[in-house]
């Protein structure tokens, strides 16, 4: 089967002669929830971006659906992105922003408003569409800035450690919401993240990247089946499939290119 997205010997150094990625080389298939992990710098971010389209490597190439170039008007092969803060306009309301995607397409305002809201009760915020961002904690603004991803109906979700500066209460109460999406909307995920425990807790395989410049050195799998709960955190499966990447991690932060 075609993957959803597929790096091939794809590489970045930026102009300043930064080389942030070693040609890396893996695809992430239909209904696969990927974690990344690595050492802070080791290119993660940029490897997420160049898989949105966002930025083009300096070799190698990226392919969606097997397409050199992103598919952008098939209704079925359509992607989006997650930053690690909500980036939400603060003068507009929680509607507005998640309706945002659906505006700059110029999508009739009847449609826009029933897919907004729709995306809006999807993460549990239909009762604050009317507030502003600032009216909302900040577990709220990061379900408002999912909600108006998954408002384009994306097949494939990108995510740059989405969660990383929430308190990890509302992380584990985010991770979940997060994986009842992805099975619930039979979505692909491409998820960014320094914890560990998330990356066991969410992901089917867990790719592991060296420091600066990054390069792939590991793709664990992770058979534990969905949905997963606390009683998952709590299994020697759990701790040991940990430890084990922790290690690799350990390593990773010492390789040196």
């Amino acid at each position: 089967m075609t993957p959803v997205v597929a790096l091939e010997g794809a590489a970045k150094t930026y102009d300043n002669g930064t080389k942030a990625l070693q040609p890396v080389e893996f695809a992430v298939g239909a209904g696969e929830f990927v974690a990344l992990l690595g050492p802070s710098g080791c290119g993660k971010t940029t490897l997420l971006r160049m898989a949105a389209g966002l930025l083009a490597p300096s070799a190698g190439r990226v392919r969606w659906w097997g397409e050199p170039a992103l598919p952008v008007r098939d209704p079925r092969r359509k992607l989006a992105m997650v930053f690690q803060s909500p980036t939400l306009m603060p003068w507009a309301r929680v509607a507005d922003n998640v309706r945002l995607p659906l505006d700059l397409a110029h999508v009739a305002r009847d449609s826009a408003d029933a897919q907004t809201n729709a995306a809006l009760a999807l993460v549990g915020l239909t009762e604050f569409a009317r507030h502003f961002p600032r009216e909302l904690s900040g577990g709220m603004q990061m379900r408002a800035s999912i909600a108006r991803a998954l408002v384009v109906d994306p097949a494939l979700l990108l995510m740059d450690e989405p969660f990383g500066a929430l308190d990890e209460f509302t992380r584990y109460k985010l991770d979940d919401e997060l994986s009842a999406l992805w099975r619930g909307r039979a979505l692909t995920v491409l998820f960014v993240t320094h914890s560990i425990h998330e990356a066991v807790y969410l992901a089917t395989r867990v790719i592991v990247m060296t420091a600066r410049p990054g390069r792939v050195i590991a793709d664990v799998p992770i058979s534990a089946p969905h949905p997963r709960t606390s009683a998952f955190r709590g299994s020697p499966e759990f701790a040991a499939t940990c430890a084990r990447l922790s290690a690799m991690v350990i390593e990773a932060s010492a390789t040196v290119a």
